[in-house]
C-alpha cells in the first residue's frame, strides 16, 4: 500500500493533483482544505496518501495531516460513504468541525455538505460517535491548550455524555488548570 507520496506538484485542478515522483506522475484526489494550502505549480509537496483498490481502478487520497487521514479512513468505514462523498465532506468541514458536529449530533452541519441527505447525516453521526481522535473528538470547539484537553479526556472517563462535555469546556474560565477545570466542570455538570 502507498501510504507517503512525496514529489513535485505539477498539475493541480479540483480536486485532482498530480504529483512527479522521479518521473513516475500520481495523480491524487484531495479535500480542498488539502488543496487550497498546496503551494504552486513546480514546487516540492509531500502527502499522506490513501490507497484504495478497486475492479477497474487504483485510487490515491492525499492529504496534508494525519488527521485528516484518519478521517478519511473513518468515513469510509461507514455503510454509503465511499471515498468521494469522504472527500466532499472533508473538503466541506474541517476535522475538527466534523469532530464538533459528531459531539453535539448536529444532524443539520452534516446535511449542508453537497451529496449528504439525512439518512445519511444522520448514520454518520451515530456510526463515528467516539471513533475520532481523541484530541477531537466529543470537543465542542478544538481544544486551545493541553489543560483543556486533559479536562475533557477526564470528564468522558468519568461517564459524562460528548454533548454534556462539550457544553461545560466552553463554560470553563479561560487560562483554567487541569485539576481546577475539572472541579469548575464537575460543579457546572451538578447544577440542574
Amino acid at each position: 500500500m502507498i501510504g507517503r507520496i512525496t514529489g513535485t506538484l505539477l498539475e493541480k485542478t479540483p480536486p485532482t493533483v498530480l504529483v512527479d515522483v522521479n518521473g513516475l506522475g500520481y495523480e491524487v484526489d484531495v479535500p480542498m482544505s488539502t488543496f487550497y494550502d498546496l503551494p504552486a505549480g513546480g514546487q516540492r509537496i509531500s502527502l499522506l496518501v490513501h490507497q484504495v483498490i478497486r475492479e477497474d481502478a487504483h485510487l490515491l487520497f492525499g492529504f496534508l495531516t494525519a488527521g485528516e487521514r484518519e478521517a478519511f479512513r473513518q468515513l469510509i468505514r461507514i455503510t454509503g460513504v465511499g471515498p468521494r462523498i469522504a472527500l466532499s465532506l472533508l473538503s466541506g468541514l474541517s476535522v475538527s468541525d466534523l469532530a464538533q458536529a459528531v459531539a453535539l449530533q448536529e444532524t443539520g452541519r452534516i446535511t449542508k455538505v453537497p451529496g449528504i441527505g439525512k439518512k445519511t447525516a444522520e448514520r454518520l453521526l451515530l456510526e463515528l460517535k467516539g471513533k475520532l481522535a481523541p484530541e477531537l473528538a466529543g470537543a465542542g470547539r478544538p481544544a486551545a491548550t493541553e489543560a483543556e484537553a486533559d479536562i475533557l479526556r477526564a470528564l468522558l472517563a468519568l461517564g459524562y455524555s460528548e454533548r454534556e462535555c462539550a457544553a461545560v469546556t466552553r463554560q470553563l474560565s479561560e487560562g483554567v488548570g487541569v485539576s481546577e477545570g475539572i472541579k469548575q466542570a464537575l460543579k457546572l455538570l451538578a447544577k440542574p
